[in-house]
């Protein structure tokens, strides 16, 4: 007759299975994957930046570079990018306290401020052509219109993302309890304005 009782494990010497107490696990670090997405785009766009500007102090020694004065507006249009960035902090504290009226106010000077930096660097271009400095001709004009016409792109990107959240926080899809789009806008526009700060200060230093 076949023995059908359980197998019970056999005792070895020495062995002494220690339980694993799952409370004394460390966290578990993740992070979302539209967040993660994002951090992927700002990397690259670090990348492009930071091979631009590398390019133009190479071709800057190399000779045959015209000198001549940053358009003053440009002084300006970064106070205003520095503000917007005081007005995105502003809407992401108002989005954690679901105060939903100031929210969508500071969203919507943001994306007003934005487009008054864009319109800011748009009579900066207007100047160098006054002045003789055109896309096509010496480097050093062609160098400066590529990167802060590069950054404006950028920059239109971000508006583009801002009135998705604006209109968002007006069907009352932003608050304390699902802030990531707007984490995710906020994180992109200090992204930006922090880009625009180092450009300005290389060009004012390299130029």
């Amino acid at each position: 007759m076949q023995n059908t009782s359980p197998i019970l494990p056999i005792d070895r010497p020495g062995f002494n299975p220690v339980p694993v107490d799952e409370s004394q696990a460390g966290p578990v670090l993740s992070m979302h994957p539209k967040k993660f997405a994002l951090w992927l785009i700002i990397v690259s766009i670090v990348m492009i930046f930071a091979s631009m500007t590398s390019a133009y102090l190479v071709r800057r020694d190399d000779g045959n570079w015209a000198e001549f004065n940053l358009p003053p507006v440009l002084w300006a249009s970064s106070i205003v990018l520095l503000l917007s960035s005081v007005t995105m902090h502003w809407a992401y504290i108002e989005a954690k306290h679901n105060n939903f009226g100031r929210l969508r106010i500071a969203l919507a000077l943001t994306t007003l401020l934005g487009a008054l930096f864009v319109y800011l660097q748009f009579t900066g271009w207007q100047y160098l052509v006054d002045v003789g400095v055109y896309l096509v001709g010496n480097p050093s004009g062609s160098f400066l219109y590529v990167i802060t016409g590069l950054h404006a792109f950028h920059l239109i990107s971000g508006m583009v993302f801002l009135l998705i959240v604006l209109w968002q926080a007006y069907r009352s899809q932003v608050n304390s309890k699902s802030l990531v789009s707007i984490e995710m806008c906020t994180t992109y526009w200090h992204f930006l304005d922090g880009l625009w700060i180092y450009l300005f200060i290389f060009l004012l230093i390299n130029h």
